[in-house]
């Protein structure tokens, strides 16, 4: 059995009490992981995944800090709006992960309050969006960043993000859409998306599908639909457009509702 399989057999009791020890780094790690896959709302639970975004006794061997990463993750899940300063604080972490996994988190939290903070992390622009020296990954993680910031509606970033459109990573671009898409509902941005289902890499048009998926745009429905990617992705992807749909139409299932649900019928 794996570490992970064991993890998951664990009571409430038991991921408390192996995040809080000290010596077995190994368990604290899985802890907060499985805080954040069971969606425990449970104060202690809240208050150790806190605590360990501030650990200092786990480290990687390039210095990195795995149980920040994991709890960052895990508070965004949570939902608790407790963890929106602690997150915050986190986008300054020397750990390229930490600020990753605490810009989605933010991302799923939506409090404003992350807005100025995250568009920090955008100074210099497409000119500074580089390699890291040393590293696999850029200086920020900015699709993640980019995101947040159009999920939260951060309008006042629109002036920040339109640059990185031209960056030379495409799925950064693809973000920059996305979240211009949602702070401008411009109709073109979506429809670059869409073009974006044509491509000749099948995770870029993975990552398109989301994209689409996640601004709910109801006209990308038959694009979508026959796109060459997996059926479960393409499903994710019309759900997450007919979610949206609902919403906009108080749960009133109109034409477009309804072909949306003919389209994932298909795919099943």
């Amino acid at each position: 059995m794996s570490d992970w399989q064991m993890a998951e057999a664990w009571t409430l009791e038991e991921a408390i009490a192996n995040i809080q020890q000290t010596e077995d780094t190994g368990k604290r790690y899985y802890a907060a992981w499985w805080f954040g896959k069971f969606r425990v709302q449970d104060e202690r639970a809240v208050n150790a995944l806190l605590a360990a975004l501030k650990d200092e006794t786990d480290r990687s061997p390039d210095g990195g800090y795995p149980l920040r990463r994991n709890a960052a993750k895990a508070l965004g899940k949570l939902g608790n709006p407790a963890a929106v300063q602690p997150l915050i604080e986190s986008l300054e972490s020397p750990d390229y992960y930490v600020r990753e996994s605490a810009a989605q988190s933010l991302e799923m939290l939506g409090d404003r309050q992350a807005i100025p903070a995250l568009q920090a992390l955008l100074a210099g622009g497409v000119a500074a969006a580089v390699k890291a020296e040393g590293k696999p990954h850029l200086v920020q993680p900015y699709e993640a960043v980019i995101e947040a910031l159009g999920t939260i509606g951060a309008t006042t970033a629109i002036a920040d993000i339109e640059p990185f459109l031209d960056h030379e990573f495409a799925k950064i671009r693809y973000a920059a859409l996305r979240a211009l898409y949602q702070l401008t509902q411009e109709a073109h941005y979506a429809e670059q998306l869409m073009e974006a289902l044509n491509g000749n890499q099948l995770q870029l048009r993975r990552s398109a599908l989301l994209d689409l998926g996640a601004i709910g745009y109801v006209p990308a429905g038959q694009a979508i639909a026959k796109a060459y990617a997996e059926n479960s992705l393409k499903l994710i992807s019309l759900k997450g457009i007919l979610e949206s749909h609902l919403q906009r139409t108080a749960a009133t299932l109109d034409a477009d509702g309804l072909q949306l649900l003919e389209l994932m019928d298909s795919l099943l």
